[in-house]
Parts: C-alpha cells; sequence; structure tokens
C-alpha cells in the first residue's frame, strides 16, 4: 500500500453561502496542516463560483483515516453549504479505509499503472 490520492467535489455551493463556505474551507486547511500524513490539501473554485474540487494526497490508508478522524466534522458543514460532496479515491486503499468509505460508497481506482 502507498499514497492515496483523493478528489473531492462540493457541486453546488449555496447562494450566498460563499463566504461561510470559505472560512469553514480555511479551517480545515489549518486543521489539516497539522495532520502528518497529509501530503496536498489543495481547493480549487469554479470561476462562477459555485463549484469547489479539492486535490487530496496522503502518504497512506492510514493517513486517509486519521484525516477522516480530524476534519470530519468540518468536512460534513462544507458539503451541507456546499451541495453534498462527491469523492473519488485513487490508490491501493486497505481494507480499513475501504470499510470507512462504504457509507458514502464513491468510486476507488487502484493503482494500475505510473510513471
Amino acid at each position: 500500500m502507498g499514497e492515496i490520492q483523493l478528489r473531492a467535489t462540493f457541486p453546488g455551493i449555496a447562494n450566498g453561502k460563499l463566504d461561510e463556505f470559505t472560512a469553514l474551507a480555511k479551517d480545515a486547511v489549518v486543521a489539516v496542516r497539522g495532520e502528518a500524513g497529509a501530503l496536498q490539501y489543495d481547493w480549487f473554485l469554479s470561476d462562477d463560483r459555485t463549484r469547489c474540487v479539492v486535490l487530496e494526497k496522503y502518504a497512506s490508508s492510514e493517513a486517509v483515516l486519521a484525516h477522516l478522524a480530524n476534519a470530519g466534522a468540518l468536512i460534513g458543514q462544507l458539503a451541507g453549504l456546499g451541495g453534498g460532496l462527491d469523492i473519488e479515491v485513487f490508490g491501493d486503499v486497505s481494507p480499513e479505509l475501504r470499510q470507512a468509505l462504504a457509507a458514502t460508497a464513491p468510486p476507488i481506482y487502484a493503482s494500475f499503472l505510473s510513471l
């Protein structure tokens, strides 16, 4: 098992809620900055400022589990303001991470080819 990447999309930031969404996103960045296994946590906003994509990379499945424990409440609040949360997972995830993600049933893409 190795690094795990995630693409998290908030598909529809509620009208008039961008400032609140932004404040929570900043809180999430601060929280994740302290996570030892977090390697990337970059946020991108669509031109019309209604969609947000977060590109995430973690050192291991265990690091993703630690992230979920640390930032899960903030992520839930962001999903409420962001029209939900669509997640895609990339890498060879552990059985424990697969189980933790089972309720949301995200697509999981196992490593195939790489440089």
